[in-house]
């Protein structure tokens, strides 16, 4: 074999490894988002269903929440920060849907205000608005929500709550 078409030989494996590695991490890279489910906290997400689902499990029903609706479609809720896993199973008990779920925090619109250690969200979207976030300082967080379950059940007719 003559200098050349070694030469030629090497390059082309090395090309061919090249391609493979490449293959490999776009097919591993496509795995890996089948798997995961990104939801945003307090806000839902429809997902399709395998046909068959009998069984739907949640990891940890904290972190997120499901429910089904007609159609072979399934909400998924972000309820706090975290990560956690779902599973759904046939009649039988075999598995034919798992995915992580990822609850993360909304990012467009909300500004976060640091007073020390103290920690206030505000929904900017267009004006700047009280937000119940998870992680702000308590006495924020619970007046805040106080004035959303007041206003709740001023709408439905009930009396607003006693505050404490």
């Amino acid at each position: 074999m003559t200098v050349l078409a070694k030469r030629n030989k090497r390059v082309f494996c090395r090309a061919v490894v090249i391609s493979l590695i490449a293959m490999i991490g776009i097919v591993g890279a496509a795995h890996a988002a089948g798997d995961n489910l990104t939801v945003v906290l307090d806000q839902a997400k429809l997902v399709k269903l395998p046909e068959r689902v009998s069984t739907i499990i949640i990891g940890n029903p904290l972190i997120a929440d499901v429910s089904l609706q007609t159609g072979g479609l399934m909400v998924v809720t972000g309820k706090s920060y975290g990560k956690t896993n779902l599973i759904a199973l046939d009649r039988a008990g075999a598995t034919l849907l798992e995915k992580s779920i990822e609850v993360r925090a909304a990012r467009d619109g909300v500004v976060v205000v640091y007073r020390g250690m103290e920690r206030e969200s505000y929904s900017c979207i267009p004006l700047c608005e009280r937000r119940n976030t998870l992680g702000d300082t308590s006495s924020f967080f619970d007046a805040t929500l106080a004035q959303s379950v007041g206003r709740s059940s001023q709408a439905q007719g009930s009396p607003p709550p006693a505050s404490k």
